[in-house]
């Protein structure tokens, strides 16, 4: 393999076809350049994908109530299901193990002034919890904390956008903001990277905001986040189970699917790791079958070679060349152009990559790139590339007889 003639006689051979040499080799270029952008776009796309999701913890599960649909036990349909707080103890209590965090939400839209600037909000009431579920970045000041909810205290963190329309110039933190008559203080400032919208909302406490309309024990959502060691399936079944519990405690038709909404991020991204499970296999199909194309290209211009050195390795044969010596030979000058042809169409589409991916940054398309395994497997499929492509012309080229060969036109 590393003899000094042996890869002579094989440059030789390139350089006398250098025309049928680079249009195998650009086939082979071609493919590999293919199928590596396919698999950085399928990257990109499962990145775009995934980013829908970063609004929140990756691992929540959202639960809404809704309007029966079915009349079931007594009731009738179109009964309004209605949360409490006890529905939340009961979740808590229930699947204990189950669930990382919980948090209730209670909403309202407010009038929010400061000043002479005025603005129309939404209020959510939460707890703790809250903080990491929706992944709520702290730019200045805290969050809620357990003394806010255990003295229902009238604080409130504000989001990026409301401390610039209403604060201008002023620092919010400390500062009294009037939300439908009543005084809160501003103990913190939040941004959400996933989602501008969240940033005109406020967070109080729970327990405050239940107080102070009219001392209510409502609920309006249910957040949580599972057990981070549970994976799509077992994280699907625990929605399917908690979705299960909470029809039988509210009464609810168990076929019912308008009472209860489940928002689980399981199954949203159990389908995109499908979808692009499948976007990965069809690309690598795709690339494949253009390197197949390359690879008979290969093979045929070395059937043409050896027709035109069948002389040369009749001599070859008749001063004691083994049949091995023949097939090392051919398969190497495959093996050779396969790979060299393939490492340049790859590194190209890794340059062309490495170029776009930071410009690139949509909703549903984002930051393209291929892995090392992607390269490591490419540059394996190149070889055994190359030694496909050689095997057959090699076999024939062993084959030939001294006698016949020395004869031959």
């Amino acid at each position: 393999m590393f003899s000094r003639d042996l890869w002579s006689e094989i440059f030789h051979s390139i350089k006398s076809n250098k025309l049928r040499t680079f249009l195998t080799g650009f086939s082979v270029a071609w493919g590999i350049f293919i199928l590596v952008l396919l698999l950085a776009s399928v990257d990109g796309m499962k990145n775009g994908f995934t980013k829908q999701f970063n609004d929140d913890a990756t691992n929540s599960i959202f639960i809404y109530p809704g309007t029966t649909t079915k009349p079931y036990k007594g009731f009738e349909a179109g009964r309004r299901i209605q949360f409490k707080n006890e529905d939340l103890d009961f979740i808590a209590k229930s699947f204990e193990g189950y669930y990382e965090y919980i948090t209730p939400r209670f909403s309202k839209g407010v009038e929010a002034r400061f000043g002479k600037e005025t603005g129309s909000y939404s209020v959510r009431g939460v707890n703790p919890d809250h903080q990491i579920i929706e992944r709520t970045v702290i730019d200045r000041g805290r969050y809620i904390n357990d003394n806010d909810m255990r003295n229902t205290l009238k604080v409130v963190v504000i989001g990026k956008v409301i401390a610039q329309e209403l604060f201008k110039d002023t620092d919010p933190i400390g500062e009294n903001i009037i939300l439908n008559k009543l005084a809160y203080k501003v103990i913190g400032i939040f941004s959400d990277d996933g989602n501008e919208r969240e940033e005109r909302n406020m967070y109080a406490p729970v327990t405050t905001m239940q107080r102070l309309y009219s001392n209510t024990q409502d609920i309006d959502q249910i957040a949580l986040t599972y057990n981070p060691e549970f994976n799509f399936a077992e994280a699907i079944n625990f929605s399917d189970n908690l979705e299960h519990v909470l029809k039988r405690r509210l009464v609810i038709d168990p076929e019912d699917q308008g009472a209860l909404y489940m928002n689980n991020y399981a199954e949203g991204f159990s389908d995109v790791s499908n979808f692009t499970t499948m976007l990965s296999a069809i690309s690598i199909g795709i690339g494949m079958l253009i390197l197949i194309a390359g690879i008979v290209g290969i093979g045929n211009i070395l059937v043409f070679i050896i027709k035109e050195r069948t002389k040369e390795i009749g001599v070859r044969k008749a001063l004691g060349a083994k049949p091995f010596d023949v097939i090392k030979l051919v398969l190497l000058e495959s093996v050779f152009i396969t790979s060299i042809s393939g490492l340049i169409g790859m590194l190209f589409a890794m340059a062309v990559v490495g170029v776009i991916s930071p410009i690139i940054d949509a909703p549903a398309f984002s930051n393209p790139s291929v892995d090392t395994v992607t390269v490591v497997t490419s540059t394996i499929v190149l070889v055994v590339a190359g030694l496909l492509a050689g095997l057959i012309p090699a076999i024939n080229a062993a084959r030939v007889k001294p006698i016949v060969a020395l004869r031959a036109d």
